[in-house]
């Protein structure tokens, strides 16, 4: 509801972002200095959870590798175990500008989940080929699933409030790109209204993207599949305030 206090928390999944995750961390400190940060450190093989930790980060050290579906997880559980009503989901790689954070979060005056869009009219942002093809049809059925027009599934740069933290921290996806497209449906069905807000997408800080075109396009496709699973399962329930599922 409008005015409801809120009390959000950061988190950001990290595999073997070393290069990059301080000035993630120094940019959300600097433009939202009150909102705490917690890196969700997956089995990374390099320093990225010493770096996140000198950077003034909480992080939770996963002992081997979950993909970002099993780290959001944990960021879930936290933050319910610890009193945070929001959730606002940053990658390490710096291409999550957190300037627009407040707008994603007012956002949740309205709705459970807002959805920062790569492809509603801000930026310059572009997919090609069968990659964008398979987003789109993913976006087809997910904007029918959630009865309102969704321009970007896949974004991994959401905001999520009080509903969708109870009911994420007891059920959520682990498959790679679960944690965006099946995590939608799972919310949609449930319930949980799901928005969007145009964002522009920043160049990544350091390293390597973790899937080549023709690996992300494949892994699209088993998206697509998860998706029609969690369409036959029957709808999740949204655990109720103060439960520990």
């Amino acid at each position: 509801m409008p005015g409801t206090p809120r009390n959000p928390l950061v988190v950001v999944p990290a595999l073997n972002e070393e290069a990059s995750v301080e000035a993630v961390l120094t940019d959300l400190r600097r433009l939202l200095p009150d909102v705490p940060c917690v890196v969700v450190d997956d089995g990374s093989s390099d320093a990225t959870a010493t770096v996140a930790e000198a950077a003034g980060a909480v992080v939770l050290r996963l002992p081997y590798n979950l993909g970002v579906g099993g780290a959001m997880r944990t960021g879930f559980r936290y933050a319910r175990d610890h009193g945070y009503d929001v959730v606002v989901q940053v990658d390490a790689d710096g291409q999550h500008d957190p300037q627009y954070i407040p707008r994603l979060m007012q956002g949740l005056d309205d709705a459970d989940i807002v959805i920062g869009a790569r492809f509603a009219g801000v930026g310059d942002y572009v997919a090609r080929g069968p990659r964008r093809w398979a987003m789109r049809l993913l976006a087809r059925t997910v904007s029918t699933t959630a009865g309102r027009p969704l321009s970007d599934v896949t974004s991994g740069f959401k905001a999520m409030g009080p509903r969708a933290v109870r009911l994420f921290a007891h059920t959520y996806p682990a498959e790679w790109l679960g944690d965006t497209v099946e995590a939608l449906v799972i919310a949609a069905r449930s319930g949980l209204v799901i928005a969007q807000q145009p964002i522009q997408m920043r160049p990544r800080a350091a390293g390597q993207p973790s899937q080549g075109a023709g690996r992300a396009t494949v892994y699209l496709l088993r998206a697509g599949i998860a998706v029609l699973i969690a369409l036959l399962r029957p709808p999740a329930v949204v655990p109720p305030e103060g439960s520990f599922r």
